[in-house]
């Protein structure tokens, strides 16, 4: 019986070891999911945001050469293709906040109850193991009481006897071992019932417990584990659904790639660089034939089409007037200067002023003559007729834009002037008359810059003749401006060479500057004011080295920036510079690379 019930215990302890590793090994799994789903959950963050930092990184920059080319069915499509990316990154972040709240923080809240509740059921296990094996010890020790109990019983019994049939012995002696051994016939009789006692209890106690304890145990047990199966289940089912929820949208934006691929058009894109583009000059006319003869020199022939703009396209032609720069395809001027696109006038009029320094008079020519450095005449008059007119019809727009909204202002001022003459204790009348009259003399200024801005355009398009009123001579002034200072800038270096490698100077062009300069009453105006004047500029020079001037009468420059040098280096290793009308100052000599103009006093060109 021993044998039978310790089998049966190793077997009982055996099934809960099994189940206890299994149940771990279930756990495990489940922390094994929930990490497999954590990681996922970050892969989808990381892919989002690089995929944003993608987007971002093409997306045109703002006042940039990309962020005009957005004309361009391509380039619109591309930044909508860049738009849809950004839509479609916010998916897979949605994919990752949803596999975070709705697996990984579910599987992490189950998990702990699944070990509390695995926890209970083992406990509850083992308490039942220990039970009926302190029941068991108790039936044994019984039983062992009972068997030495009847073991002394008889050894008494015998003693008994013996001492009776002994003749020797004393009547009292054997009276002694007559109750002796009744009491240990009373003690075996006692063991006995209580040896049958904890058998009827061990045996109620283990019928319980292999029929009732033990079996709800594995019962709980197994519905725990199945609870757990289905758990993961559910959860992967979820993980497919969670991409599943995100399908329609992200087939959305690979639509919207697919339509803004589709949008692109070749043919609007190559009208659009057509009138971008679009110059309005008539093309050049033919070339005259000129005969040689004893004693006479040809002239140089140079066509309007070619490489080297000579200074001859500043001279009258036959037809009467000046021929300005022209733009035409396939031609590049090497010498242009990548800050300006045409040398200040201020360079050319340092010739004929006076020796003291004036810039009170730069001032005024920025302020008359619109000749501050890197900005256009304000006519728009330095571009090709095409692109003028563009760009006139743009500022007549805004300045339409800007007119409406002051008037829009206007009729909210004048509705609320009339609720407080209506109703005066809501306001004062009086305060809105400032604001209306300075909306009015702004509608006035705009009015007229309209007017100005009109007249322009009308020239362009050729619809009004050449007048004389102020607008017009400012316009001329502006063209003659632009014409001679294209020419110049266009031929002060690149067409002072001569086709065998030479500098030649031709004044032709410096003295229609000056006329047109001097014939100007606001030009007189402005250089009678003192008696300054600037230093002449003799070369030029670019920044190999960034310089901060931060000493008195230094100029700070930047890498690469092409200034004007007014005075040479007199030993002392700084040489003298201008950046425009207002800012000169003194830089290292080491710090820049110095061209000299051939026509300075004893000037050459050195590095």
């Amino acid at each position: 019986m021993e044998e039978r019930m310790g089998n049966c215990w190793s077997y009982t302890k055996d099934q809960f070891d099994n189940l206890e590793k299994h149940t771990q090994s279930g756990i495990e799994f489940v922390e094994r999911y929930s990490k497999f789903v954590k990681e996922r959950s970050e892969i989808e963050i990381n892919y989002a945001k690089q995929i944003r930092n993608l987007s971002k990184k093409y997306q045109p920059k703002k006042n940039s050469r990309e962020e005009e080319e957005n004309k361009y069915t391509s380039c619109r499509a591309f930044l909508s293709t860049l738009n849809e990316l950004n839509d479609y990154a916010g998916q897979h972040e949605v994919i990752a906040e949803n596999l975070t709240s709705q697996i990984i923080a579910e599987l992490s809240r189950y998990l702990t109850e699944l070990k509390a509740e695995r926890k209970l059921h083992f406990n509850d296990g083992r308490k039942a193991q220990q039970q009926i094996e302190i029941s068991w010890k108790q039936l044994e020790s019984s039983k062992r009481r009972f068997e030495r109990d009847c073991k002394e019983a008889d050894r008494a019994q015998q003693y008994f006897e013996r001492m009776d049939s002994d003749i020797n012995v004393t009547k009292a002696d054997v009276e002694k071992a007559r109750q002796q051994a009744q009491m240990r016939h009373q003690m075996a009789a006692d063991s006995k019932t209580e040896y049958s006692n904890y058998l009827t209890k061990f045996n109620q106690e283990q019928n319980e417990h292999y029929y009732t304890l033990i079996p709800n145990i594995f019962q709980k047990l197994q519905e725990m584990e199945e609870r757990r199966i289905e758990r993961v289940g559910v959860s992967m089912k979820t993980y497919a659904e969670v991409d599943r929820e995100v399908l329609p949208i992200v087939g959305k934006c690979l639509d919207g790639m697919t339509k803004a691929a589709e949008s692109i058009e070749p043919k609007t894109d190559s009208k659009q660089v057509v009138e971008s583009y679009k110059s309005g000059f008539e093309p050049p006319g033919d070339v005259e034939f000129e005969d040689y003869g004893p004693g006479q020199t040809m002239k140089r022939t140079v066509s309007e089409t070619s490489l080297s703009n000579s200074r001859g396209e500043a001279k009258e032609r036959p037809g009467g007037g000046k021929s300005k720069g022209k733009l035409w395809p396939f031609i590049k001027n090497k010498n242009k200067s990548p800050k300006q696109n045409k040398e200040p006038l201020s360079n050319r009029f340092n010739e004929f002023m006076a020796s003291k320094p004036k810039m009170t008079c730069l001032r005024s020519l920025r302020r008359g003559l619109s000749l501050k450095l890197g900005s256009g005449p304000e006519d728009f008059s330095h571009l090709p007729p095409e692109q003028r007119r563009k760009k006139l019809q743009a500022k007549i727009d805004d300045i339409n834009k800007d007119i409406q909204k002051e008037m829009d202002q206007k009729d909210a001022l004048t509705k609320m002037k009339g609720v407080y003459e209506k109703n005066p204790q809501m306001g004062d009348p009086a305060s809105v008359d400032p604001r209306l009259a300075e909306i009015a003399m702004n509608i006035e200024k705009l009015q007229s810059e309209m007017q100005k801005f009109e007249g322009w355009l009308a020239e362009v398009e050729g619809r009004l003749p050449w007048k004389s009123d102020p607008s017009r001579r400012q316009s001329g002034l502006y063209e003659t401006q632009n014409s001679n200072s294209t020419t110049v800038a266009n031929n002060c270096a690149q067409d002072r060479e001569s086709p065998d490698g030479s500098y030649t100077e031709e004044q032709s062009s410096e003295t229609q500057v000056k006329v047109a300069i001097a014939n100007t009453p606001e030009f007189d105006d402005e250089f009678d004011d003192g008696d300054e004047e600037t230093l002449p500029t003799i070369g030029t020079c670019k920044a190999i080295y960034p310089f901060e001037g931060h000493n008195e009468g230094t100029i700070s420059v930047t890498e690469g920036e092409l200034l004007y040098v007014i005075e040479q280096d007199k030993g002392d290793g700084w040489t003298r510079v201008r950046r425009n009308e207002e800012e000169e100052g003194y830089v290292p000599t080491s710090y820049v690379e110095v061209f000299l103009e051939t026509n300075a006093k004893g000037a050459m060109t050195y590095i």
